[in-house]
């Protein structure tokens, strides 16, 4: 890259500071990270936990800086975005910056970027995506050596002011489930545990989980931001013994509880993230990577996870103890049919219908409300990841604004957790309703053994009850993403994906070759040729002069592992764009994308 100053940082104000305005010069003399985030992107939320070991191992010469460049509007909402840093544990400074002038002015184009800083407030390298903690942790060395030799680094402690500790009973509680004793289990996310609370819905019976982040089973168990929950049938309960099977999203693992005792058992997944190539066979469930899963349903004599982190569905036998892939290629986008050739955007939420015949599940990215049937995949709601709002009437021209949760009822209709618009929604014969506003992030949304409906009001980190028949009609109009298109010319272009291996590592092909790049369009008319997948991450395109706009969707990945040592370590570098793209015969030719570029 070639030696450029770094911007000057600016915005609508800080958090994590104690109220002091940040600048560059701040930072002078320190490793400067800035992670470009938003906080309903799960590949930002994945980044923030690789950051961690890097804060704690390199804390008295990096710092790192969350500037938030938000998607949807709702997370414009400065209180929205107090209540994610807290949520998600952020333990460093964080810019607001609604208006992403810091995501023009450092050429961001996709969510999560990192732009590193040098001591001396040189920007000296930009990548995207996930997976780059060793590589990071090499570079950081590298700047580290070199600045001490000349002189530049000054060591000490970073401008990182802790918020006060919260005090409510639950924290950002994320999904629920009833009890047909009447009780009503709640994931308490922020405080990594289960609760169990009586039917009033407040009072607390106990308490599953330490409360600290980790991983341990038995009868003192651990989590790390738990989210959805799922009751296994009576008969296959008493054979695998637990019979309630948790998403431990943020520790990549299905954990079974046996209610009766409290004692949790790790039932699927390795604990490491999953960074592989699609397959749709059965696997040993413990053997299995998974993505922060979200949400569980017994579905068809299986579980089906929702796996946020890699927009797909999978399942989980637990009789057989086996997993594997449902739906989904990971490319994030809305395409539907087939579910093996589907497109899925951070499904979140999981519902089936009381026959068993329907699986439901909210497509949180593309704000679209989805099902399954038959072997089909089929979309009720939602027109794609740019295009959300509130909006009541036929399901064709209804919006919805990133829901996180569903709840499919006995007459056939379906309750939505319209998470940003802070509403539940009904769809119900073809046309959508609101049935209740002005909730604070709703995330889940149940029927009790009475037959109540509660709302899990994550932000205000309590269920709410709901009246029963409130229906307004509601037109709050179209609102779309309002990060800038990238201009392309019609005809003949060249996308480059931008890699380079950090320092101390060389790509690898050890497992097969070291880069993939995939192609698709929306439409998929706007790409003449260029589609599908090759190891090059150079690929010639030819853009339709016809079609105005439209978003490439782009999936790169690189595999590098440790140079001339022995026992090297291996490395999975990948990003997924939707670059939003407007199409004209004056425009550049050429559209480069940084994966890694230094």
């Amino acid at each position: 890259m070639a030696r450029v100053r770094a911007p000057e940082l600016r915005g609508r104000g800080w958090l994590n500071t104690g109220g002091k305005d940040l600048h560059l010069a701040d930072f002078r003399g320190k490793i400067l990270l800035l992670d470009f985030w938003t906080f309903c992107c799960i590949n930002c939320l994945h980044v923030l936990d690789e950051l961690r070991p890097l804060e704690e191992k390199y804390g008295d010469v990096l710092t790192i800086v969350g500037v938030h460049s938000p998607k949807f509007e709702h997370e414009r909402d400065p209180d929205a975005l107090v209540a994610a840093v807290e949520r998600y544990e952020v333990a460093h400074p964080v810019l607001d910056d609604p208006q992403l002038l810091m995501w023009n002015e450092y050429a961001a184009k996709a969510w999560p970027t990192l732009s590193i800083v040098d001591p001396e407030g040189y920007l000296v390298a930009s990548m995207a995506g996930e997976g780059h903690a060793e590589g990071l942790a090499r570079l950081i060395d590298k700047i580290v050596e070199e600045h001490e030799a000349k002189g530049t680094l000054h060591r000490g402690d970073g401008p990182y002011v802790p918020p006060p500790p919260s005090t409510t009973t639950l924290r950002f509680p994320g999904k629920a489930l009833a009890l047909v004793n009447g009780n009503i289990l709640v994931s308490d996310s922020a405080r990594h545990s289960i609760v169990e609370l009586a039917p009033d819905a407040e009072t607390v019976v106990r308490r599953i989980g330490t409360g600290e982040r980790g991983r341990t089973d038995g009868a003192e168990p651990s989590f790390s931001e738990p989210q959805g929950l799922c009751v296994l049938p009576e008969k296959l309960a008493g054979q695998v013994g637990y019979d309630v099977v948790v998403a431990d999203t943020v520790n990549h693992l299905l954990r079974g509880i046996d209610t009766a005792t409290g004692v949790v058992t790790t039932i699927a997944g390795s604990g490491r993230q999953w960074r592989s190539t699609v397959d749709f066979r059965a696997h040993d469930a413990l053997s299995v990577d998974l993505s922060s899963p979200w949400d569980v349903a017994y579905y068809e004599g299986r579980v089906i996870i929702a796996m946020a982190g890699i927009h797909q569905l999978w399942w989980f036998d637990p009789a057989k103890r086996t997993a594997g892939a449902y739906a989904g290629t990971t490319v994030e986008s809305l395409k539907d049919g087939d579910p093996q050739q589907a497109w899925l955007s951070q499904p979140s939420g999981l519902s089936v219908t009381p026959d068993g015949r329907r699986l439901w599940f909210a497509d949180s990215e593309s704000s679209a409300l989805r099902f399954v049937e038959d072997g089909q995949l089929h979309t009720a709601v939602g027109q794609g990841l740019f295009d959300f709002g509130h909006v009541d009437g036929i399901a064709a021209d209804a919006l919805l604004q990133h829901p996180l949760g569903v709840c499919a009822l006995a007459d056939g209709s379906v309750l939505i957790a319209d998470t940003y618009n802070g509403a539940v929604r009904r769809f119900a014969d073809g046309e959508v309703t609101t049935v209740a506003s002005g909730l604070a992030e709703p995330s889940d949304v149940i029927v009790t053994a009475a037959g109540d409906v509660l709302v899990v009001e994550s932000a205000a980190h309590q269920l709410t009850r709901l009246a029963p028949g409130v229906v307004a009609s509601i037109d709050k109009g179209r609102l779309q993403v309002e990060r800038p298109p990238t201009p392309l010319r019609a005809g003949e272009v060249t996308l480059e994906i931008l890699f380079s291996p950090p320092p101390g590592q060389k790509l690898d092909d050890t497992y097969g070759p070291s880069t993939r790049l995939e192609i698709s369009a929306a439409p998929p008319e706007l790409l003449l040729e260029g589609q599908g997948v090759t190891t090059d991450l150079t690929r010639r395109l030819v853009v339709n002069p016809e079609i105005t706009s439209g978003i490439l969707q782009v999936v790169a990945q690189a595999a590098t592992c440790d140079a001339d040592i022995e026992h090297a370590a291996c490395h999975l570098t990948r990003q997924d764009w939707g670059v939003p793209v407007t199409i004209s015969a004056d425009a550049p030719d050429r559209l480069p994308l940084a994966l890694l570029a230094h």
